[in-house]
């Protein structure tokens, strides 16, 4: 950046400032409506802080405004040195009177630099037109300093065209044009001249260093609320997944035992005489199904416990077994020699049975046919029943669960009605693993 852009993007790098009675204060110093007590304790502190600096910054100005004045009547009282014009007019009233002129302006050098390097060359001119001794007065020196350290281009560059006239000026009004005194004059203004440059670049350098220290810091902070959604959103799906892994295990665990119970106790119904060995498979069941769900929620309350080792193919013979004593006829046809499952595979094939036989003894005429087919790529498993009446939806939370459980071992599912029977097909990897 250069010139008056450059200038004005260093300005506007520095804390946004209001003025309060005249003197400026940052804007985080000012309380605003709905604030808290200690906030606004907080805006009280800073504003204090503020005014301190704005007094010490005008005790800064008033101190500068003595020095130049103190220093030019100096000068002038001893016919201050590299003086263009020998045996020059010696200090007077009158050029005490200029001499003020030319330091009261530094009290205002921070609001209006361009005004105090005017009125400072301006009254140079007149003493040097005056006869005063005008070779190194500090008054413009010091002014052109503080306009090139925080004026843009354009009046820097004024002050430049300014200065040269003024150096001319003062040496014409010898009569003569000293070329040598001329240069010397000119170095101490050339050394103001770089020496405010050099402050401005500084300054513009250490604001666009903050400014890039407040963007590092919203990216960082940025970031950091990105993380804490991310994380949030990772907690909630698992939540999610959680509570469907748990509906899943209680409506294929507790449901299905719920049915052969409900099968079961109509049978005994519907026997004149009773049946204790449907009363006892109840019993059973029931016993089995309070055991199931009390290992369900031992394991929610339990982090540390080692999970129960989940049912899988190798209870297929229990399983069909209870729904054959329910009075459910189940055949079971196996095709090719038996190869294991993974154990997520394995347990997913298993309730997927379990749920199927549920969904016919509950749904179905009494009669189930069960496929297991080793010889593919992948273990094939297919339930086919004899409905009547109604068709059932094929997109109840059995079925939904049941995919969800295929699907989570990379495998498919696919429940169809035929004619005047519904059919569950599944298709599973052998080293299907949850994903």
């Amino acid at each position: 950046m250069t010139g008056d852009h450059a200038t004005s993007a260093a300005h506007q790098a520095e804390t946004p400032r209001e003025r309060v009675f005249g003197l400026p204060v940052p804007w985080t110093a000012i309380p605003s409506q709905g604030d808290s007590p200690g906030e606004v304790r907080g805006y009280a502190g800073r504003a204090m802080s503020s005014t301190a600096i704005a007094r010490s910054r005008a005790l800064l100005d008033a101190a500068l405004a003595a020095a130049v004045f103190a220093v030019s009547l100096l000068l002038l009282a001893h016919d201050g040195p590299l003086a263009i014009r020998p045996n020059s007019r010696g200090l007077d009233p009158f050029g005490i009177v200029l001499v003020g002129c030319a330091a009261v302006p530094f009290l205002l050098r921070r609001r209006f630099p361009l005004l105090v390097y005017t009125v400072a060359a301006a009254v140079s001119l007149v003493l040097a037109w005056f006869g005063y001794p005008t070779g190194l007065l500090p008054g413009p020196i010091a002014a052109l300093y503080l306009l090139a350290a925080n004026a843009g281009w354009t009046l820097r560059s004024a002050a430049v065209t300014a200065g040269l006239l003024l150096a001319y000026l003062g040496a014409s009004a010898a009569g003569t044009f000293p070329v040598i005194g001329l240069v010397h004059t000119a170095l101490p203004w050339a050394a103001a001249w770089f020496a405010g440059e050099r402050t401005r670049l500084r300054r513009q350098q250490l604001a666009e260093l903050r400014q890039r220290a407040v963007d590092a810091e919203r990216e960082a902070e940025a970031e950091r609320r990105r993380a804490v959604r991310e994380a949030e959103r990772e907690r909630r799906l698992a939540v999610a997944e959680e509570r469907a892994r748990i509906a899943r295990d209680l409506h294929d665990s507790a449901g299905h035992a719920i049915s052969l119970i409900a099968v079961r106790a109509g049978a005994a119904r519907l026997r004149q005489d009773g049946d204790a060995r449907a009363l006892e498979a109840i019993e059973e069941l029931a016993r089995q199904t309070v055991s199931d769900i009390d290992q369900l929620v031992g394991s929610l309350r339990e982090d540390d416990q080692e999970p129960a080792t989940p049912p899988g193919l190798a209870s297929l013979d229990t399983l069909i077994a209870h729904h054959r004593t329910a009075g459910l006829r189940v055949a079971l046809d196996v095709t090719g020699p038996a190869r294991p499952l993974g154990a997520a595979a394995d347990q997913a094939a298993y309730r997927i049975l379990q749920q199927a036989l549920a969904n016919s003894a509950r749904h179905g005429t009494g009669d189930a046919r069960v496929e297991l087919d080793h010889t593919g790529p992948d273990f094939a498993l297919t339930v086919t029943n004899p409905v009547h009446g109604t068709p059932r939806r094929a997109n109840g939370h059995g079925v939904i669960g049941m995919r969800e459980r295929a699907a989570l071992v990379g495998g498919t599912l696919d429940a169809t009605r035929l004619e005047g029977a519904y059919r569950l097909h599944a298709r599973l990897p052998y080293g299907g693993s949850p994903s």
